[in-house]
């Protein structure tokens, strides 16, 4: 637009030249060797303007010819260069698509139209196909040897720690994404890395500082930084409060004001405080803390404040927290514990039941057994109550990754991150699906047991070759009544049965009814939950020619 601009203010100019000259006549007369030459102005003008013109083309077309070489290897090279652009980005595309196969061959492509060293991109295709080929090691290879180039470190250590996080080396990723961080701290992956591994290692103070530099670089949002401050100097607190306690102090202080609602921020602050005698500073801060949560480690630092403190000191504080957070189970569970401790075992069974109607969970059953077991000693209510603790909902816990765990720690144990842990019931079934499955097994149960079982008689061998009927096995027979039901066989001596079998002859004993159809009713069996009779086991009858034999073959022995 410019260039347009220039050229239509240079035919402007010349137009008003030519026009200016034109309203004033003149001659202009040359003498050249003897002769003499005699013009218009305006004719002369334009014959310097030609001659101008003439020699600029001529000057034009002498430059196009004495550089046509160079202008024509440089059209050439232009255009592989094009090429071979094109086919890296194709190649980028198809490994950014997992097509290792047209990566691979777009990579060769681009190697021979462009240089290497001059475009480092065909060094990342070569990894990426490579990584894509399931080939790590030469991929590994390629990361390794971009870090000798400048341009191409980062690149390489990116690499790097993406593999060794692949392979679950997490020392290793640490150690390249320090690496990087170092170079270029406004690397979002890298700092994270880094922050990781201070946390991982304890340094609390490395970790403040990595945090600033991300804040200072607004790789983070203020709010987020902020909660991640007081996580960090909360662990920090944590770890120093045995031998610095001053230091511990400041530290949970400052992370109990950025985060009002970081439970052990407020516990590891009045830890401090109660350690320097700061009683009501302590207690101040607990109790802020309490009214915004009411968590068991902020009740028991509370009450327990003070070494030396009587049980009825103990329940006096249990009561004064109270008062801060009315109508609330911890509260509740808080007092009861401290009663029970106190022998006031009244106010706390009151206070215990006051809990399990607010919020019935493991903790509040528990705790009502205890008080049973001290007030009554009753077994059958124990008993009672423990069951109920049971089927109960589970205490919340801190929660990080599905890991439970009784204590709050600043990383995760399983990924190392920060902040992860929650305050909550871990997940499983609730009370009132595990209620609903036991009332299903038991309705499941109730047909099989309660059904009566048919008698199903089975044939007694035939007599011997002597038919003397005495090597007659015993028969048995699967009747419907109970085993305790017969009579127990009298209990003799050896002599006094080998006697009594010589004399007299045993007993037959009552022969069962044949089956019959009735016996084989659907009715007598046991049913399915749905309805349907189940399988009836075969009834081989009497065989004829058994029938015909000594009647002694036909005796049964009820068991």
């Amino acid at each position: 637009m410019i260039r347009i601009l220039l050229f239509l203010l240079v035919v402007f100019a010349l137009g008003l030249g030519f026009s200016w000259l034109a309203e004033r006549p003149g001659e202009l007369v040359v003498t050249f060797a003897g002769y003499q030459y005699e013009v218009s102005l305006m004719v002369a003008a334009i014959i310097v303007t030609a001659l101008v013109a003439a020699v600029m083309i001529l000057w034009w077309l002498l430059k196009a010819i004495w550089t046509s070489p160079q202008t024509v290897a440089r059209y050439f090279r232009v255009r592989r260069r094009d090429r071979g652009y094109q086919a890296l980005s194709t190649g980028m595309i198809a490994a950014g698509a997992g097509d290792a196969g047209l990566a691979r061959t777009k990579k060769r492509e681009a190697m021979k139209l462009i240089s290497a060293d001059q475009e480092p991109l065909i060094h990342l295709l070569d990894a990426q196909a490579s990584l894509l080929e399931g080939n790590h090691e030469d991929a590994r290879r390629k990361f390794e040897a971009m870090l000798d180039d400048p341009e191409m470190r980062i690149l390489g250590l990116r690499g790097l720690y993406l593999e060794a996080q692949r392979l679950g080396d997490r020392e290793a990723a640490q150690h390249y994404a320090g690496r990087a961080a170092e170079i270029a701290p406004q690397l979002g992956w890298a700092s994270n890395a880094a922050l990781e591994a201070r946390t991982a290692a304890g340094d609390w103070d490395g970790a403040l500082g990595i945090l600033e530099a991300r804040r200072s670089t607004k790789q983070i949002e203020p709010d987020e930084a902020k909660r991640k401050r007081a996580v960090l100097l909360t662990a920090k607190a944590m770890d120093v409060l045995d031998r610095d306690p001053l230091a511990a102090k400041n530290a949970a202080l400052e992370a109990n004001r950025l985060a009002p609602d970081l439970v052990p921020a407020a516990v590891i602050a009045a830890k401090a405080l109660f350690r320097q005698d700061d009683l009501r500073k302590g207690s101040k801060v607990l109790e802020t803390a309490w009214r915004k949560t009411a968590h068991p480690d902020i009740a028991a630092t509370y009450v327990y404040a003070r070494h030396g403190d009587s049980v009825m000191d103990r329940l006096a504080r249990a009561k004064k927290l109270r008062s801060q957070r009315q109508n609330n189970a911890e509260s509740a569970l808080t007092v009861a514990r401290a009663a029970l401790e106190a022998g006031e075992l009244d106010l706390a069974r009151e206070t215990a039941e006051e809990a399990m109607r607010i919020e019935p969970r493991e903790a509040v059953f528990l705790l009502l057994a205890d008080i049973e077991e001290a007030l009554t000693g009753d077994e059958g209510r124990i008993r009672q109550w423990l069951a109920r603790a049971v089927r109960a909902p589970r205490d919340p816990a801190w929660v990080a990754d599905g890991v439970v765990s009784e204590r709050w720690a600043p990383v995760s144990p399983v990924t190392g991150k920060l902040d992860m842990f929650e305050w909550r019931p871990p997940v499983e079934k609730t009370a009132g699906l595990l209620e609903q499955e036991r009332q299903e097994e038991d309705e499941l149960r109730k047909p099989l047991l309660a059904a009566p079982v048919a008698p199903v008689p089975v044939a007694a061998p035939e007599p011997d070759a002597a038919g003397n009927g005495e090597a007659i096995e015993e028969a048995e027979l699967v009747a419907a009544t109970p085993v305790s039901e017969t009579p127990p066989p009298t209990e003799k001596s050896g002599e006094e049965t080998t006697d009594s079998a010589k004399a007299d002859p045993p007993e037959e004993a009552p022969q069962p009814p044949p089956p019959t159809h009735a016996a084989a009713n659907d009715d007598a069996w046991p049913k399915e939950p749905d309805g349907a009779a189940m399988p009836q086991p075969d009834d081989p009858g009497v065989d004829p020619e058994d029938a015909e034999g000594d009647a002694r073959s036909k005796r049964f022995k009820l068991f």
